[in-house]
């Protein structure tokens, strides 16, 4: 009978999963209660209404900036923080099904937000359905935060912050197993230089993935051609010109990635080597550390930092560069700032601050941390270390907070990715993980 009741909560949250995944929850326009699109207000409001039929008692912001889901009694709060919004798609047509319709097919669901974060956070809110039908009470009460805009700029939690309740602890299942206890500093930016009469640029790329295309139609199309072939890199041609091609990966991982932005760059400042695209070309490249720009930059508990342009528009007027930094926990924020902005005046840019968000450090001799650790080795075997992670969890925003899964170790990294996809029996061990480390925390 077990067995049969855990096989219903697995049935039902892979249900719960394809009536979020088909909203295609990017930031849109701005529009009534729907602060950041009405594609995400509609993925809040079905979030939403699926707690309201698991029995949680719920809270939608009327403005559309969050929402909560609770259970349980006490002052005390044990928070879980998900978000509904996901990176856009891209081209659909690179994608094996619709990401916005979600396909299960050898054991594995396909679609957008499968793993960042519709998916963990089904899986959390599954956990504690199990719990719950289990018997099990509460000595706090569990809340579900989930946010709107965690893509971009983390507006709708910081509207949370200011009208609600803090949380007395929690965790984001927004990363991977077993606890991220630290995360680097992000900086989000432009590099903003001269502008170029002699060809333009104009793309869309989400700041935090390493983009996997480059379209060029512009002038010296066949010289281009022969610059990229100069630098073997790979491209593909059709009647829309050139589209230098790549590897995405989430900007936290942008060593690991190839970045078609940056390699069409170098091509072209080869071919306009009066252009504003010198910074590239002659300086930065292909670096995902930093190193060029400002040197060796990295510490003991963090490891090294990360860069990532992801996006360049030239026009007649100014050429703007998008720019995600990963900076290790222990590095002076605004030393490193001044460094870069040093360096990019030699290539005629200034340095434009976009957003900030200062790094989390919970130690990993913390109660929550060694009970998370404790559960999570309990359920898995698994002797894995917590680590730091160059990622941005909601977990930064809120009181003795830490990101805790819910990626096992050696799944592949799919977020932000064409073909995002989650193996189902690995999120059915999340949800065991889940349930055991809330039930050992806030069960009574």
């Amino acid at each position: 009978m077990q067995n049969d009741i855990k096989a219903t909560h697995q049935k039902e949250a892979v249900e719960a999963l394809k009536r979020v995944v088909k909203h295609p929850s990017s930031t849109t326009d701005p529009a009534p209660g729907a602060p950041f699109g009405q594609p995400i207000r509609d993925a809040l409001d079905e979030m939403m209404q699926i707690c309201d039929e698991l029995g949680f008692k719920t809270y939608t912001d009327p403005d559309g900036n969050y929402g909560y889901a609770e259970v349980g009694e006490g002052e005390e709060i044990f928070g879980i923080l998900g978000h509904v919004d996901v990176v856009p798609a891209g081209d659909t047509a690179d994608w094996s099904h619709d990401p916005f319709e979600l396909v299960v097919e050898n054991g594995v669901a396909y679609g957008r937000g499968v793993q960042d974060d519709k998916g963990p956070s089904i899986a959390a809110l599954y956990a504690v359905k199990a719990l719950m039908d289990a018997g099990v009470t509460f000595k706090e009460r569990i809340r579900f935060i989930f946010g709107t805009d965690e893509e971009t700029l983390w507006r709708g939690i910081a509207v949370y912050q200011q009208k609600e309740d803090p949380i007395t602890h929690g965790i984001a299942p927004d990363s991977e197993f077993p606890v991220t206890y630290a995360e680097k500093g992000l900086q989000q930016s432009y590099f903003v230089g001269p502008g170029s009469t002699e060809f333009s640029l104009k793309m869309q790329h989400a700041f935090n993935a390493v983009p996997a295309k480059a379209q060029y139609n512009g002038p010296k199309l066949a010289e281009v051609k022969a610059a990229l072939d100069d630098f073997g890199f790979d491209y593909e041609t059709d009647e829309n010109g050139i589209t230098v091609t790549g590897k995405s990966v989430h900007a936290m991982l942008a060593p690991n990635g190839t970045n078609a932005v940056l390699r069409l760059a170098m091509a072209l400042d080869q071919v306009f080597p009066d252009g504003p695209l010198g910074l590239i070309g002659r300086c930065f490249k292909e670096d995902a550390t930093g190193t060029n720009l400002m040197g060796d930059v990295a510490d003991e508990a963090s490891g090294h930092l990360t860069i990532n342009i992801s996006n360049i528009e030239v026009s007649p007027e100014e050429t703007r560069m998008q720019v995600d930094m990963r900076i290790p926990v222990t590095v002076d924020h605004d030393e490193l700032i001044e460094k870069m902005t040093k360096k990019v005046a030699e290539y005629g840019y200034r340095y434009e601050d976009f957003d900030y968000l200062a790094p989390l450090y919970v130690p990993k001799d913390s109660e929550l941390v060694e009970k998370l650790m404790s559960v999570y080795r309990e359920v898995t075997g698994d002797d894995t270390e917590p680590q730091v992670s160059g990622g941005a969890t909601y977990a930064r925003t809120m009181n003795q907070c830490v990101a805790f899964g819910a990626m096992l170790p050696g799944v592949p990294d799919y977020m932000h990715q064409v073909d995002e996809q989650w193996e189902l029996e690995k999120m059915f061990t999340a949800m065991d993980i889940y349930a055991a480390a809330i039930k050992a925390i806030v069960g009574d």
